[in-house]
C-alpha cells in the first residue's frame, strides 16, 4: 500500500460522493505555503512508484522553509493551455511526431494529448483599422486573410487530436478566456470504475502569463512549447522544490491609485528582492479585500516580478467570482468543500486557519500606492507618475543620434489633417493587454475619463494611434451597457479586436506619413500601452520608447500627446468656456468607478458569452479542412511546414560528445530577452526571412508577422537573433561597426555577414557553435523558437553569467547544453572577446548516467594563447539529463511512446 492509497477518501458536496485524495491528516501539511499543498495533493495523486514516490511526498511535507532548492519532485499538470503564436508550433511538432512514428513502424494515433489541452486564437489580431466604426469587423478579415492557412490546420488539429480543444479568433485573451471559463479551480473525472474524482486544477501554459490564473488559486506557470508537448503527451515537468515568498498584503487603495499601480508597484519591489525561479505567495487579511480582478492582474505579472507564480489561495473572494463569471452552483460548492477538506481555504479570518511558514517575507500597504508607470524598456523600471516629466527628459537623450532632428516636423495626412510631431510625442495609446484590459475597475474608469474628457471637449492629438483591444468580448458588453463605449468611440478608443495587439507587438503601422516623418528624422517617439511588456523593438519598429500604464493613463497621455509632460502643472487643454482642464478634473473617483462596476458588470454576461465558446464565426466555420490522422503537408505553403527535429532519427539516442573547435555567433550583453533572441513582431523585405518569403512570390505587404509563422521552421530559424534592437558585440571586437540587427561575423569568409547566412557557412564546414552574454539571459516570454531557433542556428552551448529559468529549460528541451561562468566572472573579466575558439571538455561524463557540475572550458586566442575556466553546467535535474542526452525533450517523449 502507497500513500496514494491510504489517503483516498470520500469527499459528499451537496448529495454527491466524489473520491478525492485526503491531504489534510498528513504530518506536517499545516505549515506548509498553500502552493506547496498543492504540489503535495498533485504528488499524492500520481504517486506510481517510479517517478513519484512515497518518498519524494515525506521531503515535500518535510519541507524547510530556510533550506535551498536541492530536492526534486515531478509536477503533473491537470491542463495545458495554448495561444496560438506559441500553440500552432505545438501542433506541428505533434503533427510531425505523428509522421516519425509511422516511419519507426508505429501507430501515428499514440500521438495524442493525454491531459486537456485547450488553445486560444488570440495573439493574430493586428491593428491595421482603428479610429473608425467598424475596425473590429475590418481587423479580423484581415486576419482571416492573412491566418487562412494556419487556421485551417489548427481546424484539422481540431478534429484529429482527441483531448483538444480551440477557442476560435475574435473572442479574447488566453488568460483571460482561462480564468473566465476553462479553469475550474478544482476538476473532476470520472474513473474506470464508474466513480468520480475531484483533484485540483494545476494548469501550464505557452504564454509566460499563464500565471493569471493563480489569481484564482490555481498552480501553473509558463512553459516553453517544448515544455508543453510533453506534458501534453503526459510527461511529468522536472523542478526542484522552490522557495516561497510569502507578500502580506495589508490596507486598501487609494483615491486616485489604480489596480495597474499596483502591479508595477509589487513588481519593482519584488525585482529588487530577487525572486527568480521562487514561488511568491500572496496572504494575510488584507487579501479579502483584494477583487479576484485585481489577484489575476497581480498574478499576471509573475514574469515581470521574475517568479515562477504569483499565487492567492481560496477563499470567498475566489467562489464570487466564479459565480460572476457562469460557474455552475454545484462547480462552486465542490470547490468551497474541497478547499476546505483539504486545509486549502485561504481565509485569515477562519478560526481555524493556521498562518503558513514561508522563506522570506515582504509586505506591503496598498494605501502607499502612488500613480506610476514603467518604462521606457522594461516592466520593473517604475517611475512615479509625478516624476515622468523629469524622468523622461533624463532618459530620452540616450535614444537620440546625430541624424535627430531636434525641432518640429511638419506632417500633412488625410485621414488625422495636418500637425507637427517631435521628440517625445506619443505615436501609439492602446488599451491593450490582458494585465489590464479585463478588469472592469480599470476599464471603467478609462471609460469615465473618457466620458469626462469628451464632455469637456478634449480630444487626443492627431498623431496618436488609439485603440481598445479588450480581453473578452464581456468587456465590450459592460462599457456598452455602461453607455460608455460611446465616449470612447468620440475620442478614437473604437474596438479594435480581442486579443493581445500592442502588447505582442501587433500595433499595426502607423500613418505612412507619421512613419516616414519618424524615420526621415530620427525621432524619437514613444508608446503608451496598458500591457506587460515594453522590451525594446517589440510595440512598433518606429516607435524606440515604451511605456507601461492604466487604461485610464493610456487615455490621459493619448489627450497629452507627449510624454515630455507634467500632469500636475499642465492643462491637457481647454473646455468651450476656455478654461483650462487638467487631469484631476476628469480623473473619475473610487466610488464612481465602483458604482458602475456594480451596475453593469453581470453573471449573464459571462453566460451569453460563453455560451458558444468554441464555435466561432462564419470565418472560423467556413474554412476548408484537411481531414485524416495524419496532416496533408503543402510543400508552397509558407505557413505551415513540416518539422525536420525528427529527420533521421534513431530508435536509440547517439551519445553526447564534448564540443570541439567552436566558434561565437553572438556575443551579447545582459537581459538579452526571448524577444531579442526571438522577435514575434514585423520583419523587412532586406531580412534573411523577407528574402526567403520573397523569393516564394510573397509580397512585403503579406508578410505578417514572426509570431504568426512559427509554423514555418524556414522562416524562424532566419528570424532567430533578427531583433531590429540586438547589438552583437562580437563586430566590435574584430574592428567592425556594430550595427543594430541580426549581424555577425564570420571566421571562415573573413566577413561581417546576417547570423543566419553565417550559421549555414559553419554548418555546411562542421563548425560547432557558441553563444556568449551576461546576466539574465532569455528574460521574458516563454518563447520556444528562441530555443528550437538557437538549435538550427547550429549553437551547441550557450554560456552566459545567468539564465532566465523557462528559457534555459528550453535550451536542454532542443539538446543545447546552457553554462554559466565561475561566479563572480564574466566574460569580460576572463578577457573573452569572442575571437576565440572554444573546447568544451566534459559533457561525455553525462553519458554514465551522471550529470557533472562542471565542465572544463578552454578558450584559444587568436595568438595562440589559451584561457581555461570551469563552467558551471545548468542542467538542474535528472530529468533534464534524459532530455540532454535523449537530444531533446520531443526525442525522448517519442522514443518512451514507442517503448
Amino acid at each position: 500500500m502507497s500513500l496514494r492509497d491510504d489517503q483516498l477518501a470520500i469527499l459528499k458536496v451537496a448529495g454527491k460522493d466524489f473520491d478525492y485524495y485526503n491531504i489534510a491528516n498528513l504530518d506536517g501539511i499545516d505549515h506548509l505555503p498553500y502552493s506547496l499543498k498543492v504540489l503535495v495533493e498533485n504528488l499524492v495523486r500520481n504517486i506510481d512508484g517510479a517517478n513519484i514516490t512515497d518518498e519524494h511526498v515525506k521531503t515535500l511535507l518535510d519541507w524547510d522553509p530556510n533550506a535551498e532548492p536541492s530536492h526534486e519532485i515531478q509536477f503533473t499538470p491537470s491542463r495545458v493551455i495554448m495561444q496560438d503564436f506559441t500553440g500552432v508550433p505545438c501542433i506541428v511538432d505533434l503533427a510531425t511526431m505523428r509522421d516519425a512514428v509511422k516511419d519507426l513502424g508505429g501507430d501515428p494515433e499514440v500521438i495524442n494529448p493525454q491531459v486537456q489541452s485547450d488553445m486560444v486564437i488570440d495573439h493574430s489580431v493586428q491593428i491595421d483599422k482603428y479610429g473608425i466604426a467598424n475596425a473590429v469587423q475590418e481587423n479580423m478579415d484581415i486576419e482571416y486573410q492573412r491566418n487562412g492557412e494556419r487556421y485551417q490546420f489548427l481546424r484539422w488539429g481540431q478534429q484529429a487530436f482527441k483531448n483538444f480543444r480551440v477557442v476560435p479568433p475574435g473572442t479574447g485573451i488566453i488568460h483571460q478566456v482561462n480564468i473566465e471559463y476553462l479553469a475550474k479551480v478544482v476538476m473532476s473525472k470520472t474513473e474506470a470504475n464508474g466513480n468520480t474524482l475531484a483533484y485540483l486544477d494545476s494548469c501550464v501554459g505557452t504564454d509566460s502569463h499563464t500565471t493569471t490564473e493563480n489569481g484564482l488559486g490555481v498552480l501553473g506557470w509558463g512553459v516553453g512549447g517544448i515544455e508543453a508537448e510533453a506534458a501534453m503527451l503526459g510527461q511529468p515537468i522536472s523542478m526542484l522544490v522552490p522557495r516561497v515568498v510569502g507578500f502580506k498584503l495589508t490596507g486598501s487603495i487609494p483615491e486616485g491609485v489604480t489596480a495597474t499601480d499596483v502591479v508595477l508597484t509589487i513588481t519593482d519591489m519584488l525585482r529588487k528582492h530577487g525572486v527568480v525561479g521562487k514561488f511568491v505567495e500572496f496572504y494575510g487579511e488584507g487579501i479579502a479585500s483584494v477583487p479576484l480582478a485585481n489577484r489575476a492582474t497581480i498574478g499576471n505579472m509573475g514574469p515581470e516580478f521574475g517568479s515562477t507564480c504569483g499565487i492567492f489561495p481560496i477563499d470567498n473572494v475566489t467562489l464570487d467570482y466564479l459565480r460572476l463569471t457562469g460557474r455552475s452552483k454545484e462547480q462552486v460548492a465542490l470547490v468551497e468543500a474541497y478547499a476546505k477538506a483539504n486545509k486549502l481555504w485561504g481565509d485569515a479570518s477562519d478560526p481555524d486557519y493556521v498562518e503558513p511558514q514561508y522563506s522570506e517575507y515582504e509586505e506591503l500597504d496598498l494605501g502607499t500606492v502612488v500613480p506610476s508607470i514603467a518604462g521606457p524598456k522594461r516592466p520593473q523600471d517604475r517611475i512615479l507618475l509625478s516624476e515622468a516629466k523629469e524622468m523622461f527628459e533624463k532618459t530620452a537623450p540616450a535614444y537620440e543620434t546625430e541624424k535627430t532632428v531636434k525641432d518640429p516636423v511638419a506632417v500633412s495626412t488625410d485621414f488625422r489633417g495636418d500637425f507637427n510631431i517631435e521628440n517625445g510625442d506619443v505615436a501609439i495609446a492602446s488599451i491593450t493587454s490582458c494585465t489590464n484590459t479585463s478588469n472592469p475597475s480599470v476599464m471603467i474608469a478609462a471609460g469615465l475619463i473618457a466620458r469626462n474628457a469628451h464632455a469637456k471637449g478634449l480630444k487626443p492629438k492627431p498623431w496618436v494611434k488609439t485603440s481598445l483591444a479588450p480581453g473578452s468580448q464581456v468587456v465590450a458588453d459592460y462599457l456598452k451597457a455602461a453607455g460608455l463605449q460611446d465616449d470612447l468611440d468620440a475620442l478614437g478608443y473604437q474596438l479594435v479586436g480581442f486579443g493581445c495587439a500592442t502588447c505582442i507587438g501587433n500595433s499595426g503601422p502607423l500613418l505612412p506619413e507619421i512613419s516616414e516623418a519618424i524615420n526621415t528624422n530620427d525621432l524619437t517617439v514613444t508608446a503608451v500601452l496598458s500591457g506587460n511588456r515594453n522590451f525594446e523593438g517589440r510595440i512598433s519598429p518606429d516607435v524606440k520608447m515604451n511605456y507601461l500604464a492604466s487604461p485610464p493613463l493610456v487615455i490621459a497621455y493619448a489627450l497629452a500627446g507627449t510624454m515630455d509632460f507634467d500632469f500636475e502643472t499642465q492643462p491637457l487643454g481647454a473646455d468651450a468656456d476656455g478654461n483650462d482642464v487638467y487631469l484631476k478634473d476628469i480623473w473619475p473617483t473610487n466610488s464612481e468607478v465602483a458604482a458602475v462596476v456594480d451596475g453593469t458588470v453581470s453573471r449573464e454576461m459571462f453566460l451569453k458569452d460563453y455560451a458558444s465558446v468554441f464555435d466561432g464565426d462564419h470565418r472560423w466555420k467556413g474554412l476548408d479542412v484537411p481531414e485524416g490522422e495524419l496532416f496533408a503537408w503543402n510543400d508552397k505553403s509558407t505557413y505551415v511546414r513540416k518539422q525536420t527535429f525528427f529527420d533521421g532519427m534513431k530508435a536509440t539516442p547517439d551519445p553526447v560528445a564534448d564540443i570541439h573547435g567552436a566558434r561565437v555567433l553572438a556575443l551579447l550583453g545582459d537581459s538579452v530577452t526571448t524577444d531579442h533572441i526571438s522577435p514575434a513582431g514585423a520583419f523587412k523585405a532586406s531580412s534573411p526571412a523577407g528574402k526567403y518569403l520573397t523569393e516564394r512570390g510573397v509580397e512585403p505587404k503579406n508578410f505578417n508577422s514572426y509570431g504568426s509563422r512559427r509554423g514555418n521552421h524556414e522562416i524562424m530559424v532566419r528570424g532567430t537573433f533578427g531583433n531590429i534592437r540586438l547589438r552583437n558585440q562580437l563586430l566590435a571586437s574584430v574592428g567592425e561597426q556594430v550595427t543594430s540587427g541580426g549581424f555577425t561575423y564570420d571566421f571562415l569568409a573573413k566577413k561581417p555577414t546576417t547570423i543566419f547566412e553565417a550559421s549555414r557557412d559553419y554548418i555546411d564546414n562542421k563548425v560547432p557553435l557558441v553563444v556568449l552574454a551576461g546576466k539574465e539571459y532569455g528574460t521574458g516570454s516563454s518563447r520556444d523558437w528562441a530555443a528550437k531557433g538557437t538549435v538550427m542556428l547550429g549553437v551547441k552551448a550557450v554560456i552566459t553569467e545567468s539564465f532566465e529559468r523557462i528559457h534555459r529549460s528550453n535550451l536542454i528541451g532542443m539538446g543545447v547544453l546552457p553554462l554559466q561562468f565561475p561566479a563572480g566572472e564574466s566574460y569580460e573579466s576572463l578577457g573573452l572577446n569572442g575571437t576565440e575558439t572554444y573546447d568544451i571538455a566534459g559533457v561525455e561524463k553525462l553519458n554514465e548516467g551522471a550529470t557533472p557540475k562542471t565542465v572544463h572550458v578552454t578558450a584559444t586566442h587568436e595568438d595562440g594563447s589559451k584561457t581555461e575556466f570551469d563552467a558551471v553546467v545548468r542542467i538542474d535535474t535528472p530529468g533534464e539529463a534524459d532530455y540532454y542526452r535523449n537530444g531533446g525533450i520531443l526525442q525522448y517523449v517519442l522514443r518512451n511512446l514507442m517503448k
